[in-house]
């Protein structure tokens, strides 16, 4: 039946896409080709991880055999004393100190150079983003000379005092402090007595939490994820963290005991399982800041 008197209403103006099928597949398979392409390592690694040493090099290397996985747990957490136990400790100390002081640094230097107006202000923002471009490998020497002379070399602080310093943080604090926290609300609280370290944590530092959250993350995976810094500092074996503990046994798998080279692989996916925790616990403060910039 057909209902006289309108005016048939173009499919633009109902929100129809009017892009043909075809060029929605393109993007759509060029897209899943770059996903399924950074996702088979992580595939490969999950499947070599639940093989024993003589399933790795005899089976398909993409698709399960006899599963194994268990063991291979049992055998990772209890090698050498629960050595790798130890290892994954001290990867969470590095990143979890290392980024939760960096946020916390590189925030309120943001916050200070986003809101506040005194001599050198600019001067000091370009060092900081000098800081951005400058590679971490170069300043791996000089840590270690300084730290050396100071007695700290071998020793946790040499891992945790370099990570405590993130010029990228205090970049992305310094944008996110200035489009989020509105100068009228810093100048409601100062009216109402706070000071300026309070009006930071009971003031600003809310309204900035996606953005900190964003340094935290960053930070925590530069920091899990280092190893020349490690590799350079430490010399004690039970200072290490699970990368550079990786690299030790790994080394001795292609010479000395090639029965490691299953721990390694095993030890790898593991040590990946924090990461996966961390992004998935921090996430929903993303989507919160997104939905936030919306509303504005």
């Amino acid at each position: 039946m057909t209902v006289t008197g309108r005016t048939p209403v173009p499919a633009e103006k109902r929100g129809v896409s009017t892009i043909p099928y075809s060029r929605k597949l393109l993007p759509l398979l060029v897209m899943v080709v770059f996903v399924g392409y950074m996702l088979a390592p992580l595939w490969w690694l999950l499947i070599a991880a639940s093989k024993n040493r003589a399933d790795l090099t005899s089976t398909n290397p993409l698709w399960f055999a006899d599963f194994h996985l268990v063991d291979n747990l049992r055998d990772l957490f209890t090698f050498q004393d629960g050595l790798f136990v130890r290892w994954i400790l001290n990867s969470v100390l590095y990143a979890g100190v290392g980024a939760l002081g960096a946020t916390v640094i590189a925030g309120m230097a943001g916050y200070a150079l986003a809101k506040f107006e005194f001599p050198g202000r600019e001067v000091v923002f370009n060092v900081v983003l000098g800081g951005v471009l400058l590679p971490a490998t170069t300043l791996a020497l000089p840590l270690f000379l300084l730290l050396s002379q100071a007695g700290m070399a071998d020793t946790l602080w040499a891992v945790l005092l370099p990570s405590l310093v993130s010029p990228f943080g205090v970049y992305l604090s310094r944008v996110y402090a200035a489009s989020s926290v509105p100068d009228e609300l810093l100048e409601a609280a100062r009216v109402d007595g706070t000071g300026e370290v309070r009006a930071f944590f009971r003031v600003a530092a809310p309204l900035m939490t996606p953005g900190l959250v964003t340094v935290f993350l960053f930070q925590f995976v530069q920091i899990w994820n280092n190893f020349f810094l490690p590799l350079i500092m430490l010399r004690d074996e039970s200072l290490f963290p699970v990368t550079l503990g990786l690299f030790a046994w790994n080394s001795q798998a292609t010479q000395q005991a090639p029965e490691l080279r299953t721990l390694v692989i095993v030890g790898a996916a593991v040590s990946i399982v924090p990461l996966i925790i961390a992004f998935l616990s921090l996430q929903r403060f993303w989507r919160s800041g997104l939905t936030t910039g919306g509303v504005k």
